[in-house]
Formats: C-alpha cells, sequence, structure tokens
C-alpha cells in the first residue's frame, strides 16, 4: 500500500507543473494568460454543465476524466496553439513518448487505464472523445470574445480560419453548442473585420 501511494503522489506532483504551462488564451477578464492547469480544470467543469447537451450515448462522467488528463503531455511536450504552426507528426510524437513518462510514474493498472484514455482522446472516434475534444475547442472561443479577441487578436485569425480549426471539431462532437457558438462567434469576427476596415 505504502509503495502504491508513494507512485500515486509522486506522479501528482509532477503533475503539479502543468500549472507552468502558459498557453495563448487570456482569462475572460484578459489580465494574463491561463495555464494549462487551470485549462484543464475549466474544461472540465464546461462538461460538468453543458453535458446535457451531448448526444444521450456520451458518458460526461469519461469525459471529465479525460478532460482533467488531456492536456497533461504539455509537461513535456509544451503547448501546440491551435492558430499556432508546428509539425503535427512531431508533436504527437513527444507527446505520446510524454504519456508514457508521466502515466508511467502511476502504479501500472493506474498507468494502462489514464494512457487507454488519454489516447481515447486523441483519435477522437468514440462519442466521449469527440464531445471531449469539442468542449475543448469550445472552451477558447469564449473567453477569446470574453476578453475582446484574445489569441484571435494575437495571431491574427479570420473566421474561415476558425471555422477550419476550431468550429469544425466543435460541431462534430457538440453540434447543439455549435449552433448556439457560430453565429455569436461570426458577430465578433464581422463587427472586428468591420472595425478594422475603419481603422478602429
Amino acid at each position: 500500500m505504502t509503495a502504491r501511494i508513494d507512485a500515486q503522489v509522486a506522479f501528482l506532483n509532477e503533475a503539479d507543473r502543468l500549472k507552468s504551462i502558459t498557453r495563448a488564451t487570456p482569462l475572460c477578464d484578459a489580465s494574463r494568460y491561463e495555464n494549462s492547469a487551470e485549462h484543464s480544470w475549466q474544461i472540465a467543469l464546461y462538461a460538468l454543465v453543458l453535458g446535457e447537451h451531448a448526444d444521450p450515448q456520451v458518458r460526461i462522467d469519461r469525459v471529465i476524466r479525460m478532460l482533467l488528463i488531456h492536456d497533461i503531455v504539455e509537461i513535456d511536450a509544451g503547448d501546440a496553439p491551435v492558430f499556432g504552426e508546428h509539425d503535427a507528426s512531431a508533436m504527437a510524437a513527444r507527446e505520446e513518448a510524454a504519456a508514457k513518462r508521466l502515466f508511467g510514474l502511476l502504479p501500472e493498472d493506474q498507468a494502462a487505464e489514464l494512457i487507454a484514455l488519454w489516447r481515447e482522446f486523441e483519435a477522437n472516434e468514440t462519442p466521449d472523445a469527440q464531445f471531449a475534444k469539442s468542449i475543448d475547442r469550445f472552451q477558447t472561443p469564449n473567453q477569446n470574445m470574453a476578453a475582446g479577441g484574445g489569441s484571435w487578436r494575437d495571431y491574427n485569425v479570420s473566421f474561415d480560419t476558425f471555422l477550419a480549426r476550431v468550429g469544425s471539431k466543435v460541431a462534430n462532437g457538440a453540434p447543439k453548442l455549435w449552433h448556439w457558438l457560430e453565429p455569436r462567434a461570426r458577430r465578433w469576427f464581422d463587427t472586428h473585420s468591420e472595425d478594422a476596415r475603419k481603422g478602429g
């Protein structure tokens, strides 16, 4: 029992490093950029609150578990901003190596369970993973709009780029949430594109 708790606490202490990974999205009040631990907690809360809008076969308890661990690999691999440019295959390899090391700190049964859950999220093939991926993408535009543009301004994002990199993921696993988000995001981009043309 002692050795098992030793391993579990070692993993939890290592997971603390996720608080030091800065993301490209600011807080809603635009006071600073969020870190990956804050992001993981908040999207788990998003899933809890918005789970009623998932398809009936989605198990929200599993979605929440996925979201709590989905970015833990960033401790080793770093964050890859959705609007940034990076080598996707190289990042996937770094994340897989990170998952093996980090989850490998846990007792063997827990390590196997969590790495399988993380891989399910990454594969984005099951209803649970698709809703989890959608929630992961749904949070950021809401924060960007609240913060006056956030990473959309920082990366000079167009509505078409937003649709391709975010909208398609939200629509895939959470069409009801996309139906709510799409007109709000479109209105934001239309308004701010008009401001830019006017020089404001």
